[in-house]
């Protein structure tokens, strides 16, 4: 069986005000910071994202799913489900989503509590999904 092809990946840490992207490669397992969107209207968000697609070329995408200590749904989650949705449709890549639970705090904990976090997060998403996905 053939190893699988390197691939570079983004990575998204959605939320309703800002999204943390950060961008990141199967074969080296390693993510960084890219940038933070900061765009209220929807359509601007998504030409955003296009060209930052445009720039990256990835092959597959990964979303960040908030959900409570505990694991189960909060209040975000299903529009964060939505914004993976909303990724494919527009795109047309291939869409994964990675528990988050605790990047923010992470994210946090490298930068200072008062930093702007969420492209640190998108990369410690992104590093759980390497992480995770990595083949022996």
């Amino acid at each position: 069986m053939p190893a699988a092809q390197p691939e570079t990946l983004l990575a998204f840490d959605f939320g309703t005000r800002r999204i943390g992207v950060a961008v990141g490669n199967s074969l080296t397992g390693g993510a960084r910071p890219l940038e933070v969107i900061e765009e209220p209207v929807v359509d601007r968000r998504f030409e955003r994202i296009r060209r930052v697609l445009e720039d990256w070329a990835p092959q597959r995408l990964v979303v960040g799913r908030p959900t409570l200590e505990d694991g189960t749904p909060g209040p975000t989650t299903a529009l964060a489900e939505r914004f993976a949705r909303q990724l494919h449709g527009r795109f047309g890549l291939p869409v994964e989503m990675v528990d988050e639970r605790f990047s923010s705090l992470e994210a946090q904990s490298e930068l200072g509590r008062n930093a702007v976090d969420d492209a640190q997060a998108a990369a410690i998403i992104l590093r759980q999904y390497l992480d995770e996905h990595r083949h022996p």
